[in-house]
């Protein structure tokens, strides 16, 4: 991809989510994670991307799409670690630079890294009191 996307929509966020799952997905470190939570059926896959897509489109846009409960999914993982998050940000911050303009895809990535820490002290919180 020449060009890059300038502004942050609903579309360019649903190319970033695909390109970085497609990579994440395979990747040594998170690939056995993710098959882990979301398995290898394509199924699985296309509702996670969908899941994923509205996640993000409702902390860039504010558009409320999003219903989940990112940290009681994230805590319930075993074997999650900080490895992961910094792998996780490394590659979300790499795909967001291909597709995006440096100040939008510097956007992506103040609020991943802020999403990481917040999701990595949560669990070790949850861990702390055996909730997870």
């Amino acid at each position: 991809m020449t060009e890059r996307f300038e502004t942050i929509d609903d579309e360019s966020i649903a190319d970033l989510v695909i390109a970085f799952y497609d990579k994440a997905r395979y990747d040594p470190l998170l690939g056995p994670v993710f098959e882990q939570a979301v398995g290898t059926d394509d199924e699985a896959w296309k509702h996670h991307l969908l899941k994923v897509h509205a996640f993000w489109s409702s902390v860039m846009l504010a558009t409320g799409r999003y219903g989940g409960r990112p940290m009681q999914a994230h805590a319930m993982l075993p074997g999650l670690g900080p490895d992961h998050f910094r792998r996780w940000l490394a590659l979300f911050a790499e795909t967001a630079a291909s597709l995006y303009v440096p100040e939008a895809a510097a956007q992506f990535q103040e609020k991943a890294e802020r999403m990481a820490a917040a999701l990595m002290q949560g669990i070790a919180m949850a861990r702390e009191q055996g909730l997870a």
